[in-house]
């Protein structure tokens, strides 16, 4: 059946194929042999790259700005990964129950993934941070707490952190969705034989739920880490003037090098170095996924 239809089946994926390969694979290619170039400019003619080998790379791991840049995503990836994924799947677990108005609360844990992410950056800075008018400070005033009403949350010392709670708040809801989809899979009949045997919500929670959710907790691991990786706009927004050592991420710092920046005179425009922070950044995924596989393999609950 299969053979009489190949022609067709072909017809079908071509253009799919196409587009992937167009799309994807080759400028996964390129940027991979380009990071071992040294190149000026993404338009300069590969005639005119010179071999570099690892020299990229090596000039990296020396370069301040790029070290502080990957304690920041390994900051957003660990401490942020972990508030968002606690607070997902307590709301998860909350909205499978049986409450009133739990398609509403979804919905609005969910809305600022709807909202772009300038949107919502602008929002938090002009709206939550704002040391004159802003929501923390109309709050703080109110209940006379004079010192926290001062806090300039987007000054130096604060802005690492305020940025990371303003892109964490707008994580939640995304991966909530995936937990409730995973929570609403398992079967009722186990919850059921539990309560018969005297199980709590706690115990419920950890020898049912938890178990049951090994591939979505891997699921929700990986696509964290992708938009760690990607992290971008939001350390433009909170720093879009210059580069700054609070804010910037590996693509911020990417960005600067192989487009520049009329307004920074933080880095020297360079290409090659900036394909090879985007070979490490695929890495780096790959390497998660593949680490998550490891160390949950087997241990997932049959249903």
């Amino acid at each position: 059946m299969l053979k009489n239809n190949k022609p067709l089946i072909i017809t079908f994926l071509a253009p799919a194929v196409l587009c992937y390969l167009i799309v994807f694979l080759y400028p996964t290619i390129r940027t991979v042999i380009m990071s071992l170039f040294a190149v000026e400019s993404i338009s300069t003619p590969v005639s005119a790259w010179k071999f570099f080998a690892f020299g990229n790379y090596k000039k990296l791991f020396t370069t301040p700005i790029f070290i502080q840049s990957m304690k920041n995503i390994l900051r957003i990836w660990l401490a942020g990964g972990l508030g968002v994924m606690i607070i997902a799947i307590l709301f998860a677990v909350i909205l499978t129950q049986k409450i009133k108005g739990k398609k509403f609360f979804r919905a609005a844990i969910y809305l600022p993934n709807v909202v772009s992410a300038v949107a919502m950056g602008t929002m938090w800075i002009n709206f939550i941070y704002n040391a004159d008018y802003g929501f923390l400070h109309t709050v703080f005033s109110f209940l006379h707490l004079d010192k926290l009403a001062a806090v300039r949350w987007t000054a130096p010392g604060n802005l690492a952190w305020s940025m990371l709670t303003a892109y964490c708040f707008g994580m939640v809801g995304y991966h909530m969705l995936i937990f409730i989809s995973g929570i609403e899979q398992i079967p009722k009949d186990y919850y059921e034989a539990a309560t018969i045997e005297g199980a709590n919500v706690i115990q419920r929670f950890f020898n049912i739920t938890l178990p049951n959710l090994l591939g979505v907790i891997r699921t929700n691991i990986v696509m964290w880490t992708v938009y760690t990786v990607g992290f971008f706009v939001w350390g433009q927004l909170f720093s879009p003037v210059n580069l700054s050592n609070d804010t910037v991420a590996p693509m911020n710092y990417m960005y600067e090098l192989v487009f520049g920046s009329s307004a920074s005179t933080a880095a020297a425009r360079d290409t090659g170095a900036g394909a090879a922070i985007g070979v490490m950044l695929m890495l780096i995924v790959i390497l998660v996924f593949f680490a998550t596989n490891i160390l949950t393999r087997g241990d997932e609950a049959d249903l």
